[in-house]
């Protein structure tokens, strides 16, 4: 693994951090929001509100990527990754923000544990792609940022397997075809948040084995 640091034109590991930080921050409120739906409606209003707010400055920060990336003439990492990084970074962001849409607009009235427990393991995944994205200017970085894309590699799996468990009690249990549409909607996002975080870990991945 040779050292060296990416050269900084742009800023793009400053705007790279910035919106990584809003995905871990939606996350948190998504979490929040879901755990606090069962006793208070007024409350998971307010964390829905927040995430809106964070979602929204989730795009600005793209829009400002987007800008340098064709406005800059050396760019630290090739112009197709940082097009990709970014884009699945604001998906993150984008699906945390659908997660709260749908249970606010479906009315979900009970959350389920298993709801929860999806929301925190996409919750760790996040924590991890932003520890990863964090370390990215610097290829000294190189075996920790692979760990760190294994440990998300290890969560989406273990997401994939709280959403089959959840799918099938769902499906066994809910006698109201109204409510397992909903929690079948829910679940399913709940879970590609994770996907989004591993393919984000797969283009961390890849520019660091280019790179060492």
């Amino acid at each position: 693994m040779f050292s060296h640091f990416m050269p900084k034109e742009g800023k793009f590991f400053d705007l790279f951090n910035s919106h990584v930080e809003q995905v871990v921050l939606a996350s948190r409120e998504l979490v929040s929001m879901l755990t606090v739906r069962n006793e208070s409606d007024e409350q998971a209003a307010k964390h829905c509100e927040t995430i809106y707010a964070i979602e929204t400055r989730g795009d600005e920060i793209a829009r400002e990527t987007m800008q340098q990336l064709h406005k800059s003439f050396i760019t630290p990492l090739e112009r197709e990754e940082i097009h990709q990084l970014i884009t699945w970074l604001d998906e993150t962001l984008d699906l945390i923000e659908d997660v709260a849409y749908t249970v606010s607009l479906y009315n979900v009235s009970h959350i389920t544990e298993e709801a929860i427990s999806l929301g925190k393991l996409g919750l760790a995944c996040c924590e991890r792609m932003r520890d990863a994205v964090v370390l990215l200017s610097s290829m000294d970085n190189g075996p920790q940022i692979l760990k760190l894309c294994q440990e998300i590699d290890a969560l989406e799996s273990e997401a994939d397997r709280e959403m089959r468990g959840a799918m099938s009690k769902l499906f066994r249990e809910e006698p109201d075809v109204r409510e397992l549409i909903k929690f079948k909607s829910v679940y399913e996002l709940l879970e590609s948040v994770t996907d989004r975080c591993e393919d984000v870990a797969d283009i961390i991945e890849g520019i660091v084995l280019e790179n060492s």
